[in-house]
């Protein structure tokens, strides 16, 4: 089976697509796999163009052997089968171990190449899609793509047999080549609706580390989910109510018939990430804040929505996260802004458990969904540098509340493998009123989204008023 990339990029030489992927043009590379081996090759590399080709040679006896009795291929589909030689998990595994660093989007001699979108045109010949070429327009195109998918007949000797489920596939557009990548490792498992390993809990683990930046957005997440974790109903509610931590997603319904696609949707809700974005937005208007520091900013979903209400002045986006300042320097469009929008606009890298004067002079920070990845002996530095020290008139803090993670069927543990607690309502009030006793602020504590008589709402937010 075979992939190509090819790029056309006029602010650099064509062939530093080498460096970003960390294979040389001039050699031929070989990788071998459990079911076979992966050779990266050059089939062509100028300064005006460079194509890189994936080449997977799949040993089908090897591969049978690796195989149990869960196997949808077991039996004589072991031996006959199309994995040799149509585009699938088997691909999608070797791609990310191959150009597992390009993944990461890390490339230290052309950083700012891997940072930034690259002409690029994805070529696979032979891919078995599930729903044909509609449902591969369907997955691609709102990720950015050009997509030309055409069906690849029976057999042409035979026209009346019709298609087969495979297409031949070109993706063309402007997209960072790590997006690119892990959205390849993700999506060439969906569309074949087929894995050729067992699926365990750790699958929604790699789902979050391919999909997390750019899946929880997508018009299709939750087919796209289904259809990754091969329709475990169970797995894919968890990696829902992840994403729904994560980026702007409502927590799913996963209840509906899993084989009808084209079901007529429940009317949609209001993603609970928008509503805390909603309810932090009208508590800074309310105290009438001109100027705003968001301490733990990261991938600047908050901050975009900040730069756009022309009502902030001044306003800040902090991070501990080199990578998650690129990327809110990208939601924000930084590089695009007028002189006059950027210094309006800044991003700086900060701890929040250590003084920074940076942290000083605004009207108000938010602190949103932040304090729970802070490990508790930690929390005391914290509040000291924000409420002690920067002491803006008001602090917004937004936390999940643990009481709700019951109605997360399928969710064990914390709501993000990250968080290093999750406080219930009375734990969080409690923490407030200590925070605002020793720091000479009031505090008013509120839900936000769908009120549960029992458990209370998904999120609290505590607003905190100097004085």
């Amino acid at each position: 089976m075979l992939l190509t990339i090819s790029t056309t990029d006029a602010r650099a030489p064509a062939t530093d697509l080498g460096y970003l992927l960390h294979k040389h043009p001039e050699r031929v590379q070989s990788f071998p796999q459990s079911f076979g081996t992966a050779t990266v090759v050059y089939p062509e590399a100028s300064a005006e163009r460079c194509t890189v080709a994936l080449l997977l040679e799949v040993d089908a006896v090897r591969l049978a052997r690796t195989r149990g009795r869960d196997s949808p291929d077991f039996s004589l589909a072991q031996y006959v089968n199309d994995r040799p030689y149509a585009a699938s998990s088997l691909l999608a595994v070797a791609l990310a171990d191959v150009f597992s660093t390009a993944r990461a989007g890390i490339c230290k001699s052309r950083q700012d190449l891997a940072d930034g979108p690259l002409p690029l045109t994805i070529t696979i010949p032979v891919l078995p899609c599930r729903g044909g070429p509609d449902v591969a327009r369907r997955f691609f195109e709102p990720l950015g793509w050009t997509v030309a998918a055409t069906s690849v007949q029976l057999d042409p000797a035979f026209p009346e047999w019709g298609a087969s489920r495979y297409v031949s596939l070109v993706l063309t557009g402007e997209v960072r080549l790590a997006d690119a990548l892990n959205q390849l490792h993700v999506l060439l498992p969906v569309l074949d609706e087929s894995k050729h390993y067992w699926q365990g809990p750790d699958e929604v683990d790699k789902l979050l580390r391919s999909g997390g930046e750019w899946l929880a957005a997508h018009p299709d997440c939750e087919l796209v989910v289904r259809r990754y974790l091969g329709r475990r109903t169970t797995l894919a509610r968890v990696a829902l109510a992840r994403l729904a931590e994560l980026d702007d997603v409502a927590e799913a319904d996963v209840d509906a018939d899993p084989d009808d696609e084209h079901a007529v949707p429940e009317p949609a809700r209001v993603p609970l990430n928008t509503l805390r974005h909603e309810a932090v937005l009208a508590a800074l208007a309310e105290v009438g804040a001109e100027t705003v520091i968001d301490l733990g900013c990261g991938p600047g979903q908050l901050l975009r929505k900040l730069v756009a209400d022309h009502r902030f002045v001044r306003l800040a986006g902090v991070d501990v996260s080199v990578r998650s300042l690129q990327q809110a320097a990208r939601a924000v469009r930084l590089e695009k802004m007028s002189e006059r929008q950027a210094e309006r606009t800044s991003l700086f890298q900060g701890a929040l458990t250590y003084e920074d004067p940076r942290f000083a002079g605004y009207d108000a920070a938010v602190l949103m969904e932040v304090v729970e990845h802070v490990d508790p002996p930690r929390l005391a530095a914290l509040e000291r540098v924000v409420f002690g020290v920067a002491a803006p008139a008001t602090v917004l803090v937004t936390t999940p509340n643990v009481e709700y993670n019951d109605l997360y069927e399928g969710l064990t543990g914390h709501r993000h493998h990250d968080h290093r607690f999750e406080w219930t309502r009375a734990e969080f009030r409690a923490w407030c009123d200590a925070v605002a006793s020793e720091h000479g602020y009031s505090v008013e504590v509120r839900g936000i989204g769908d009120v549960d008589p029992e458990r209370g709402t998904p999120s609290q937010l505590g607003v905190f008023r100097r004085g």
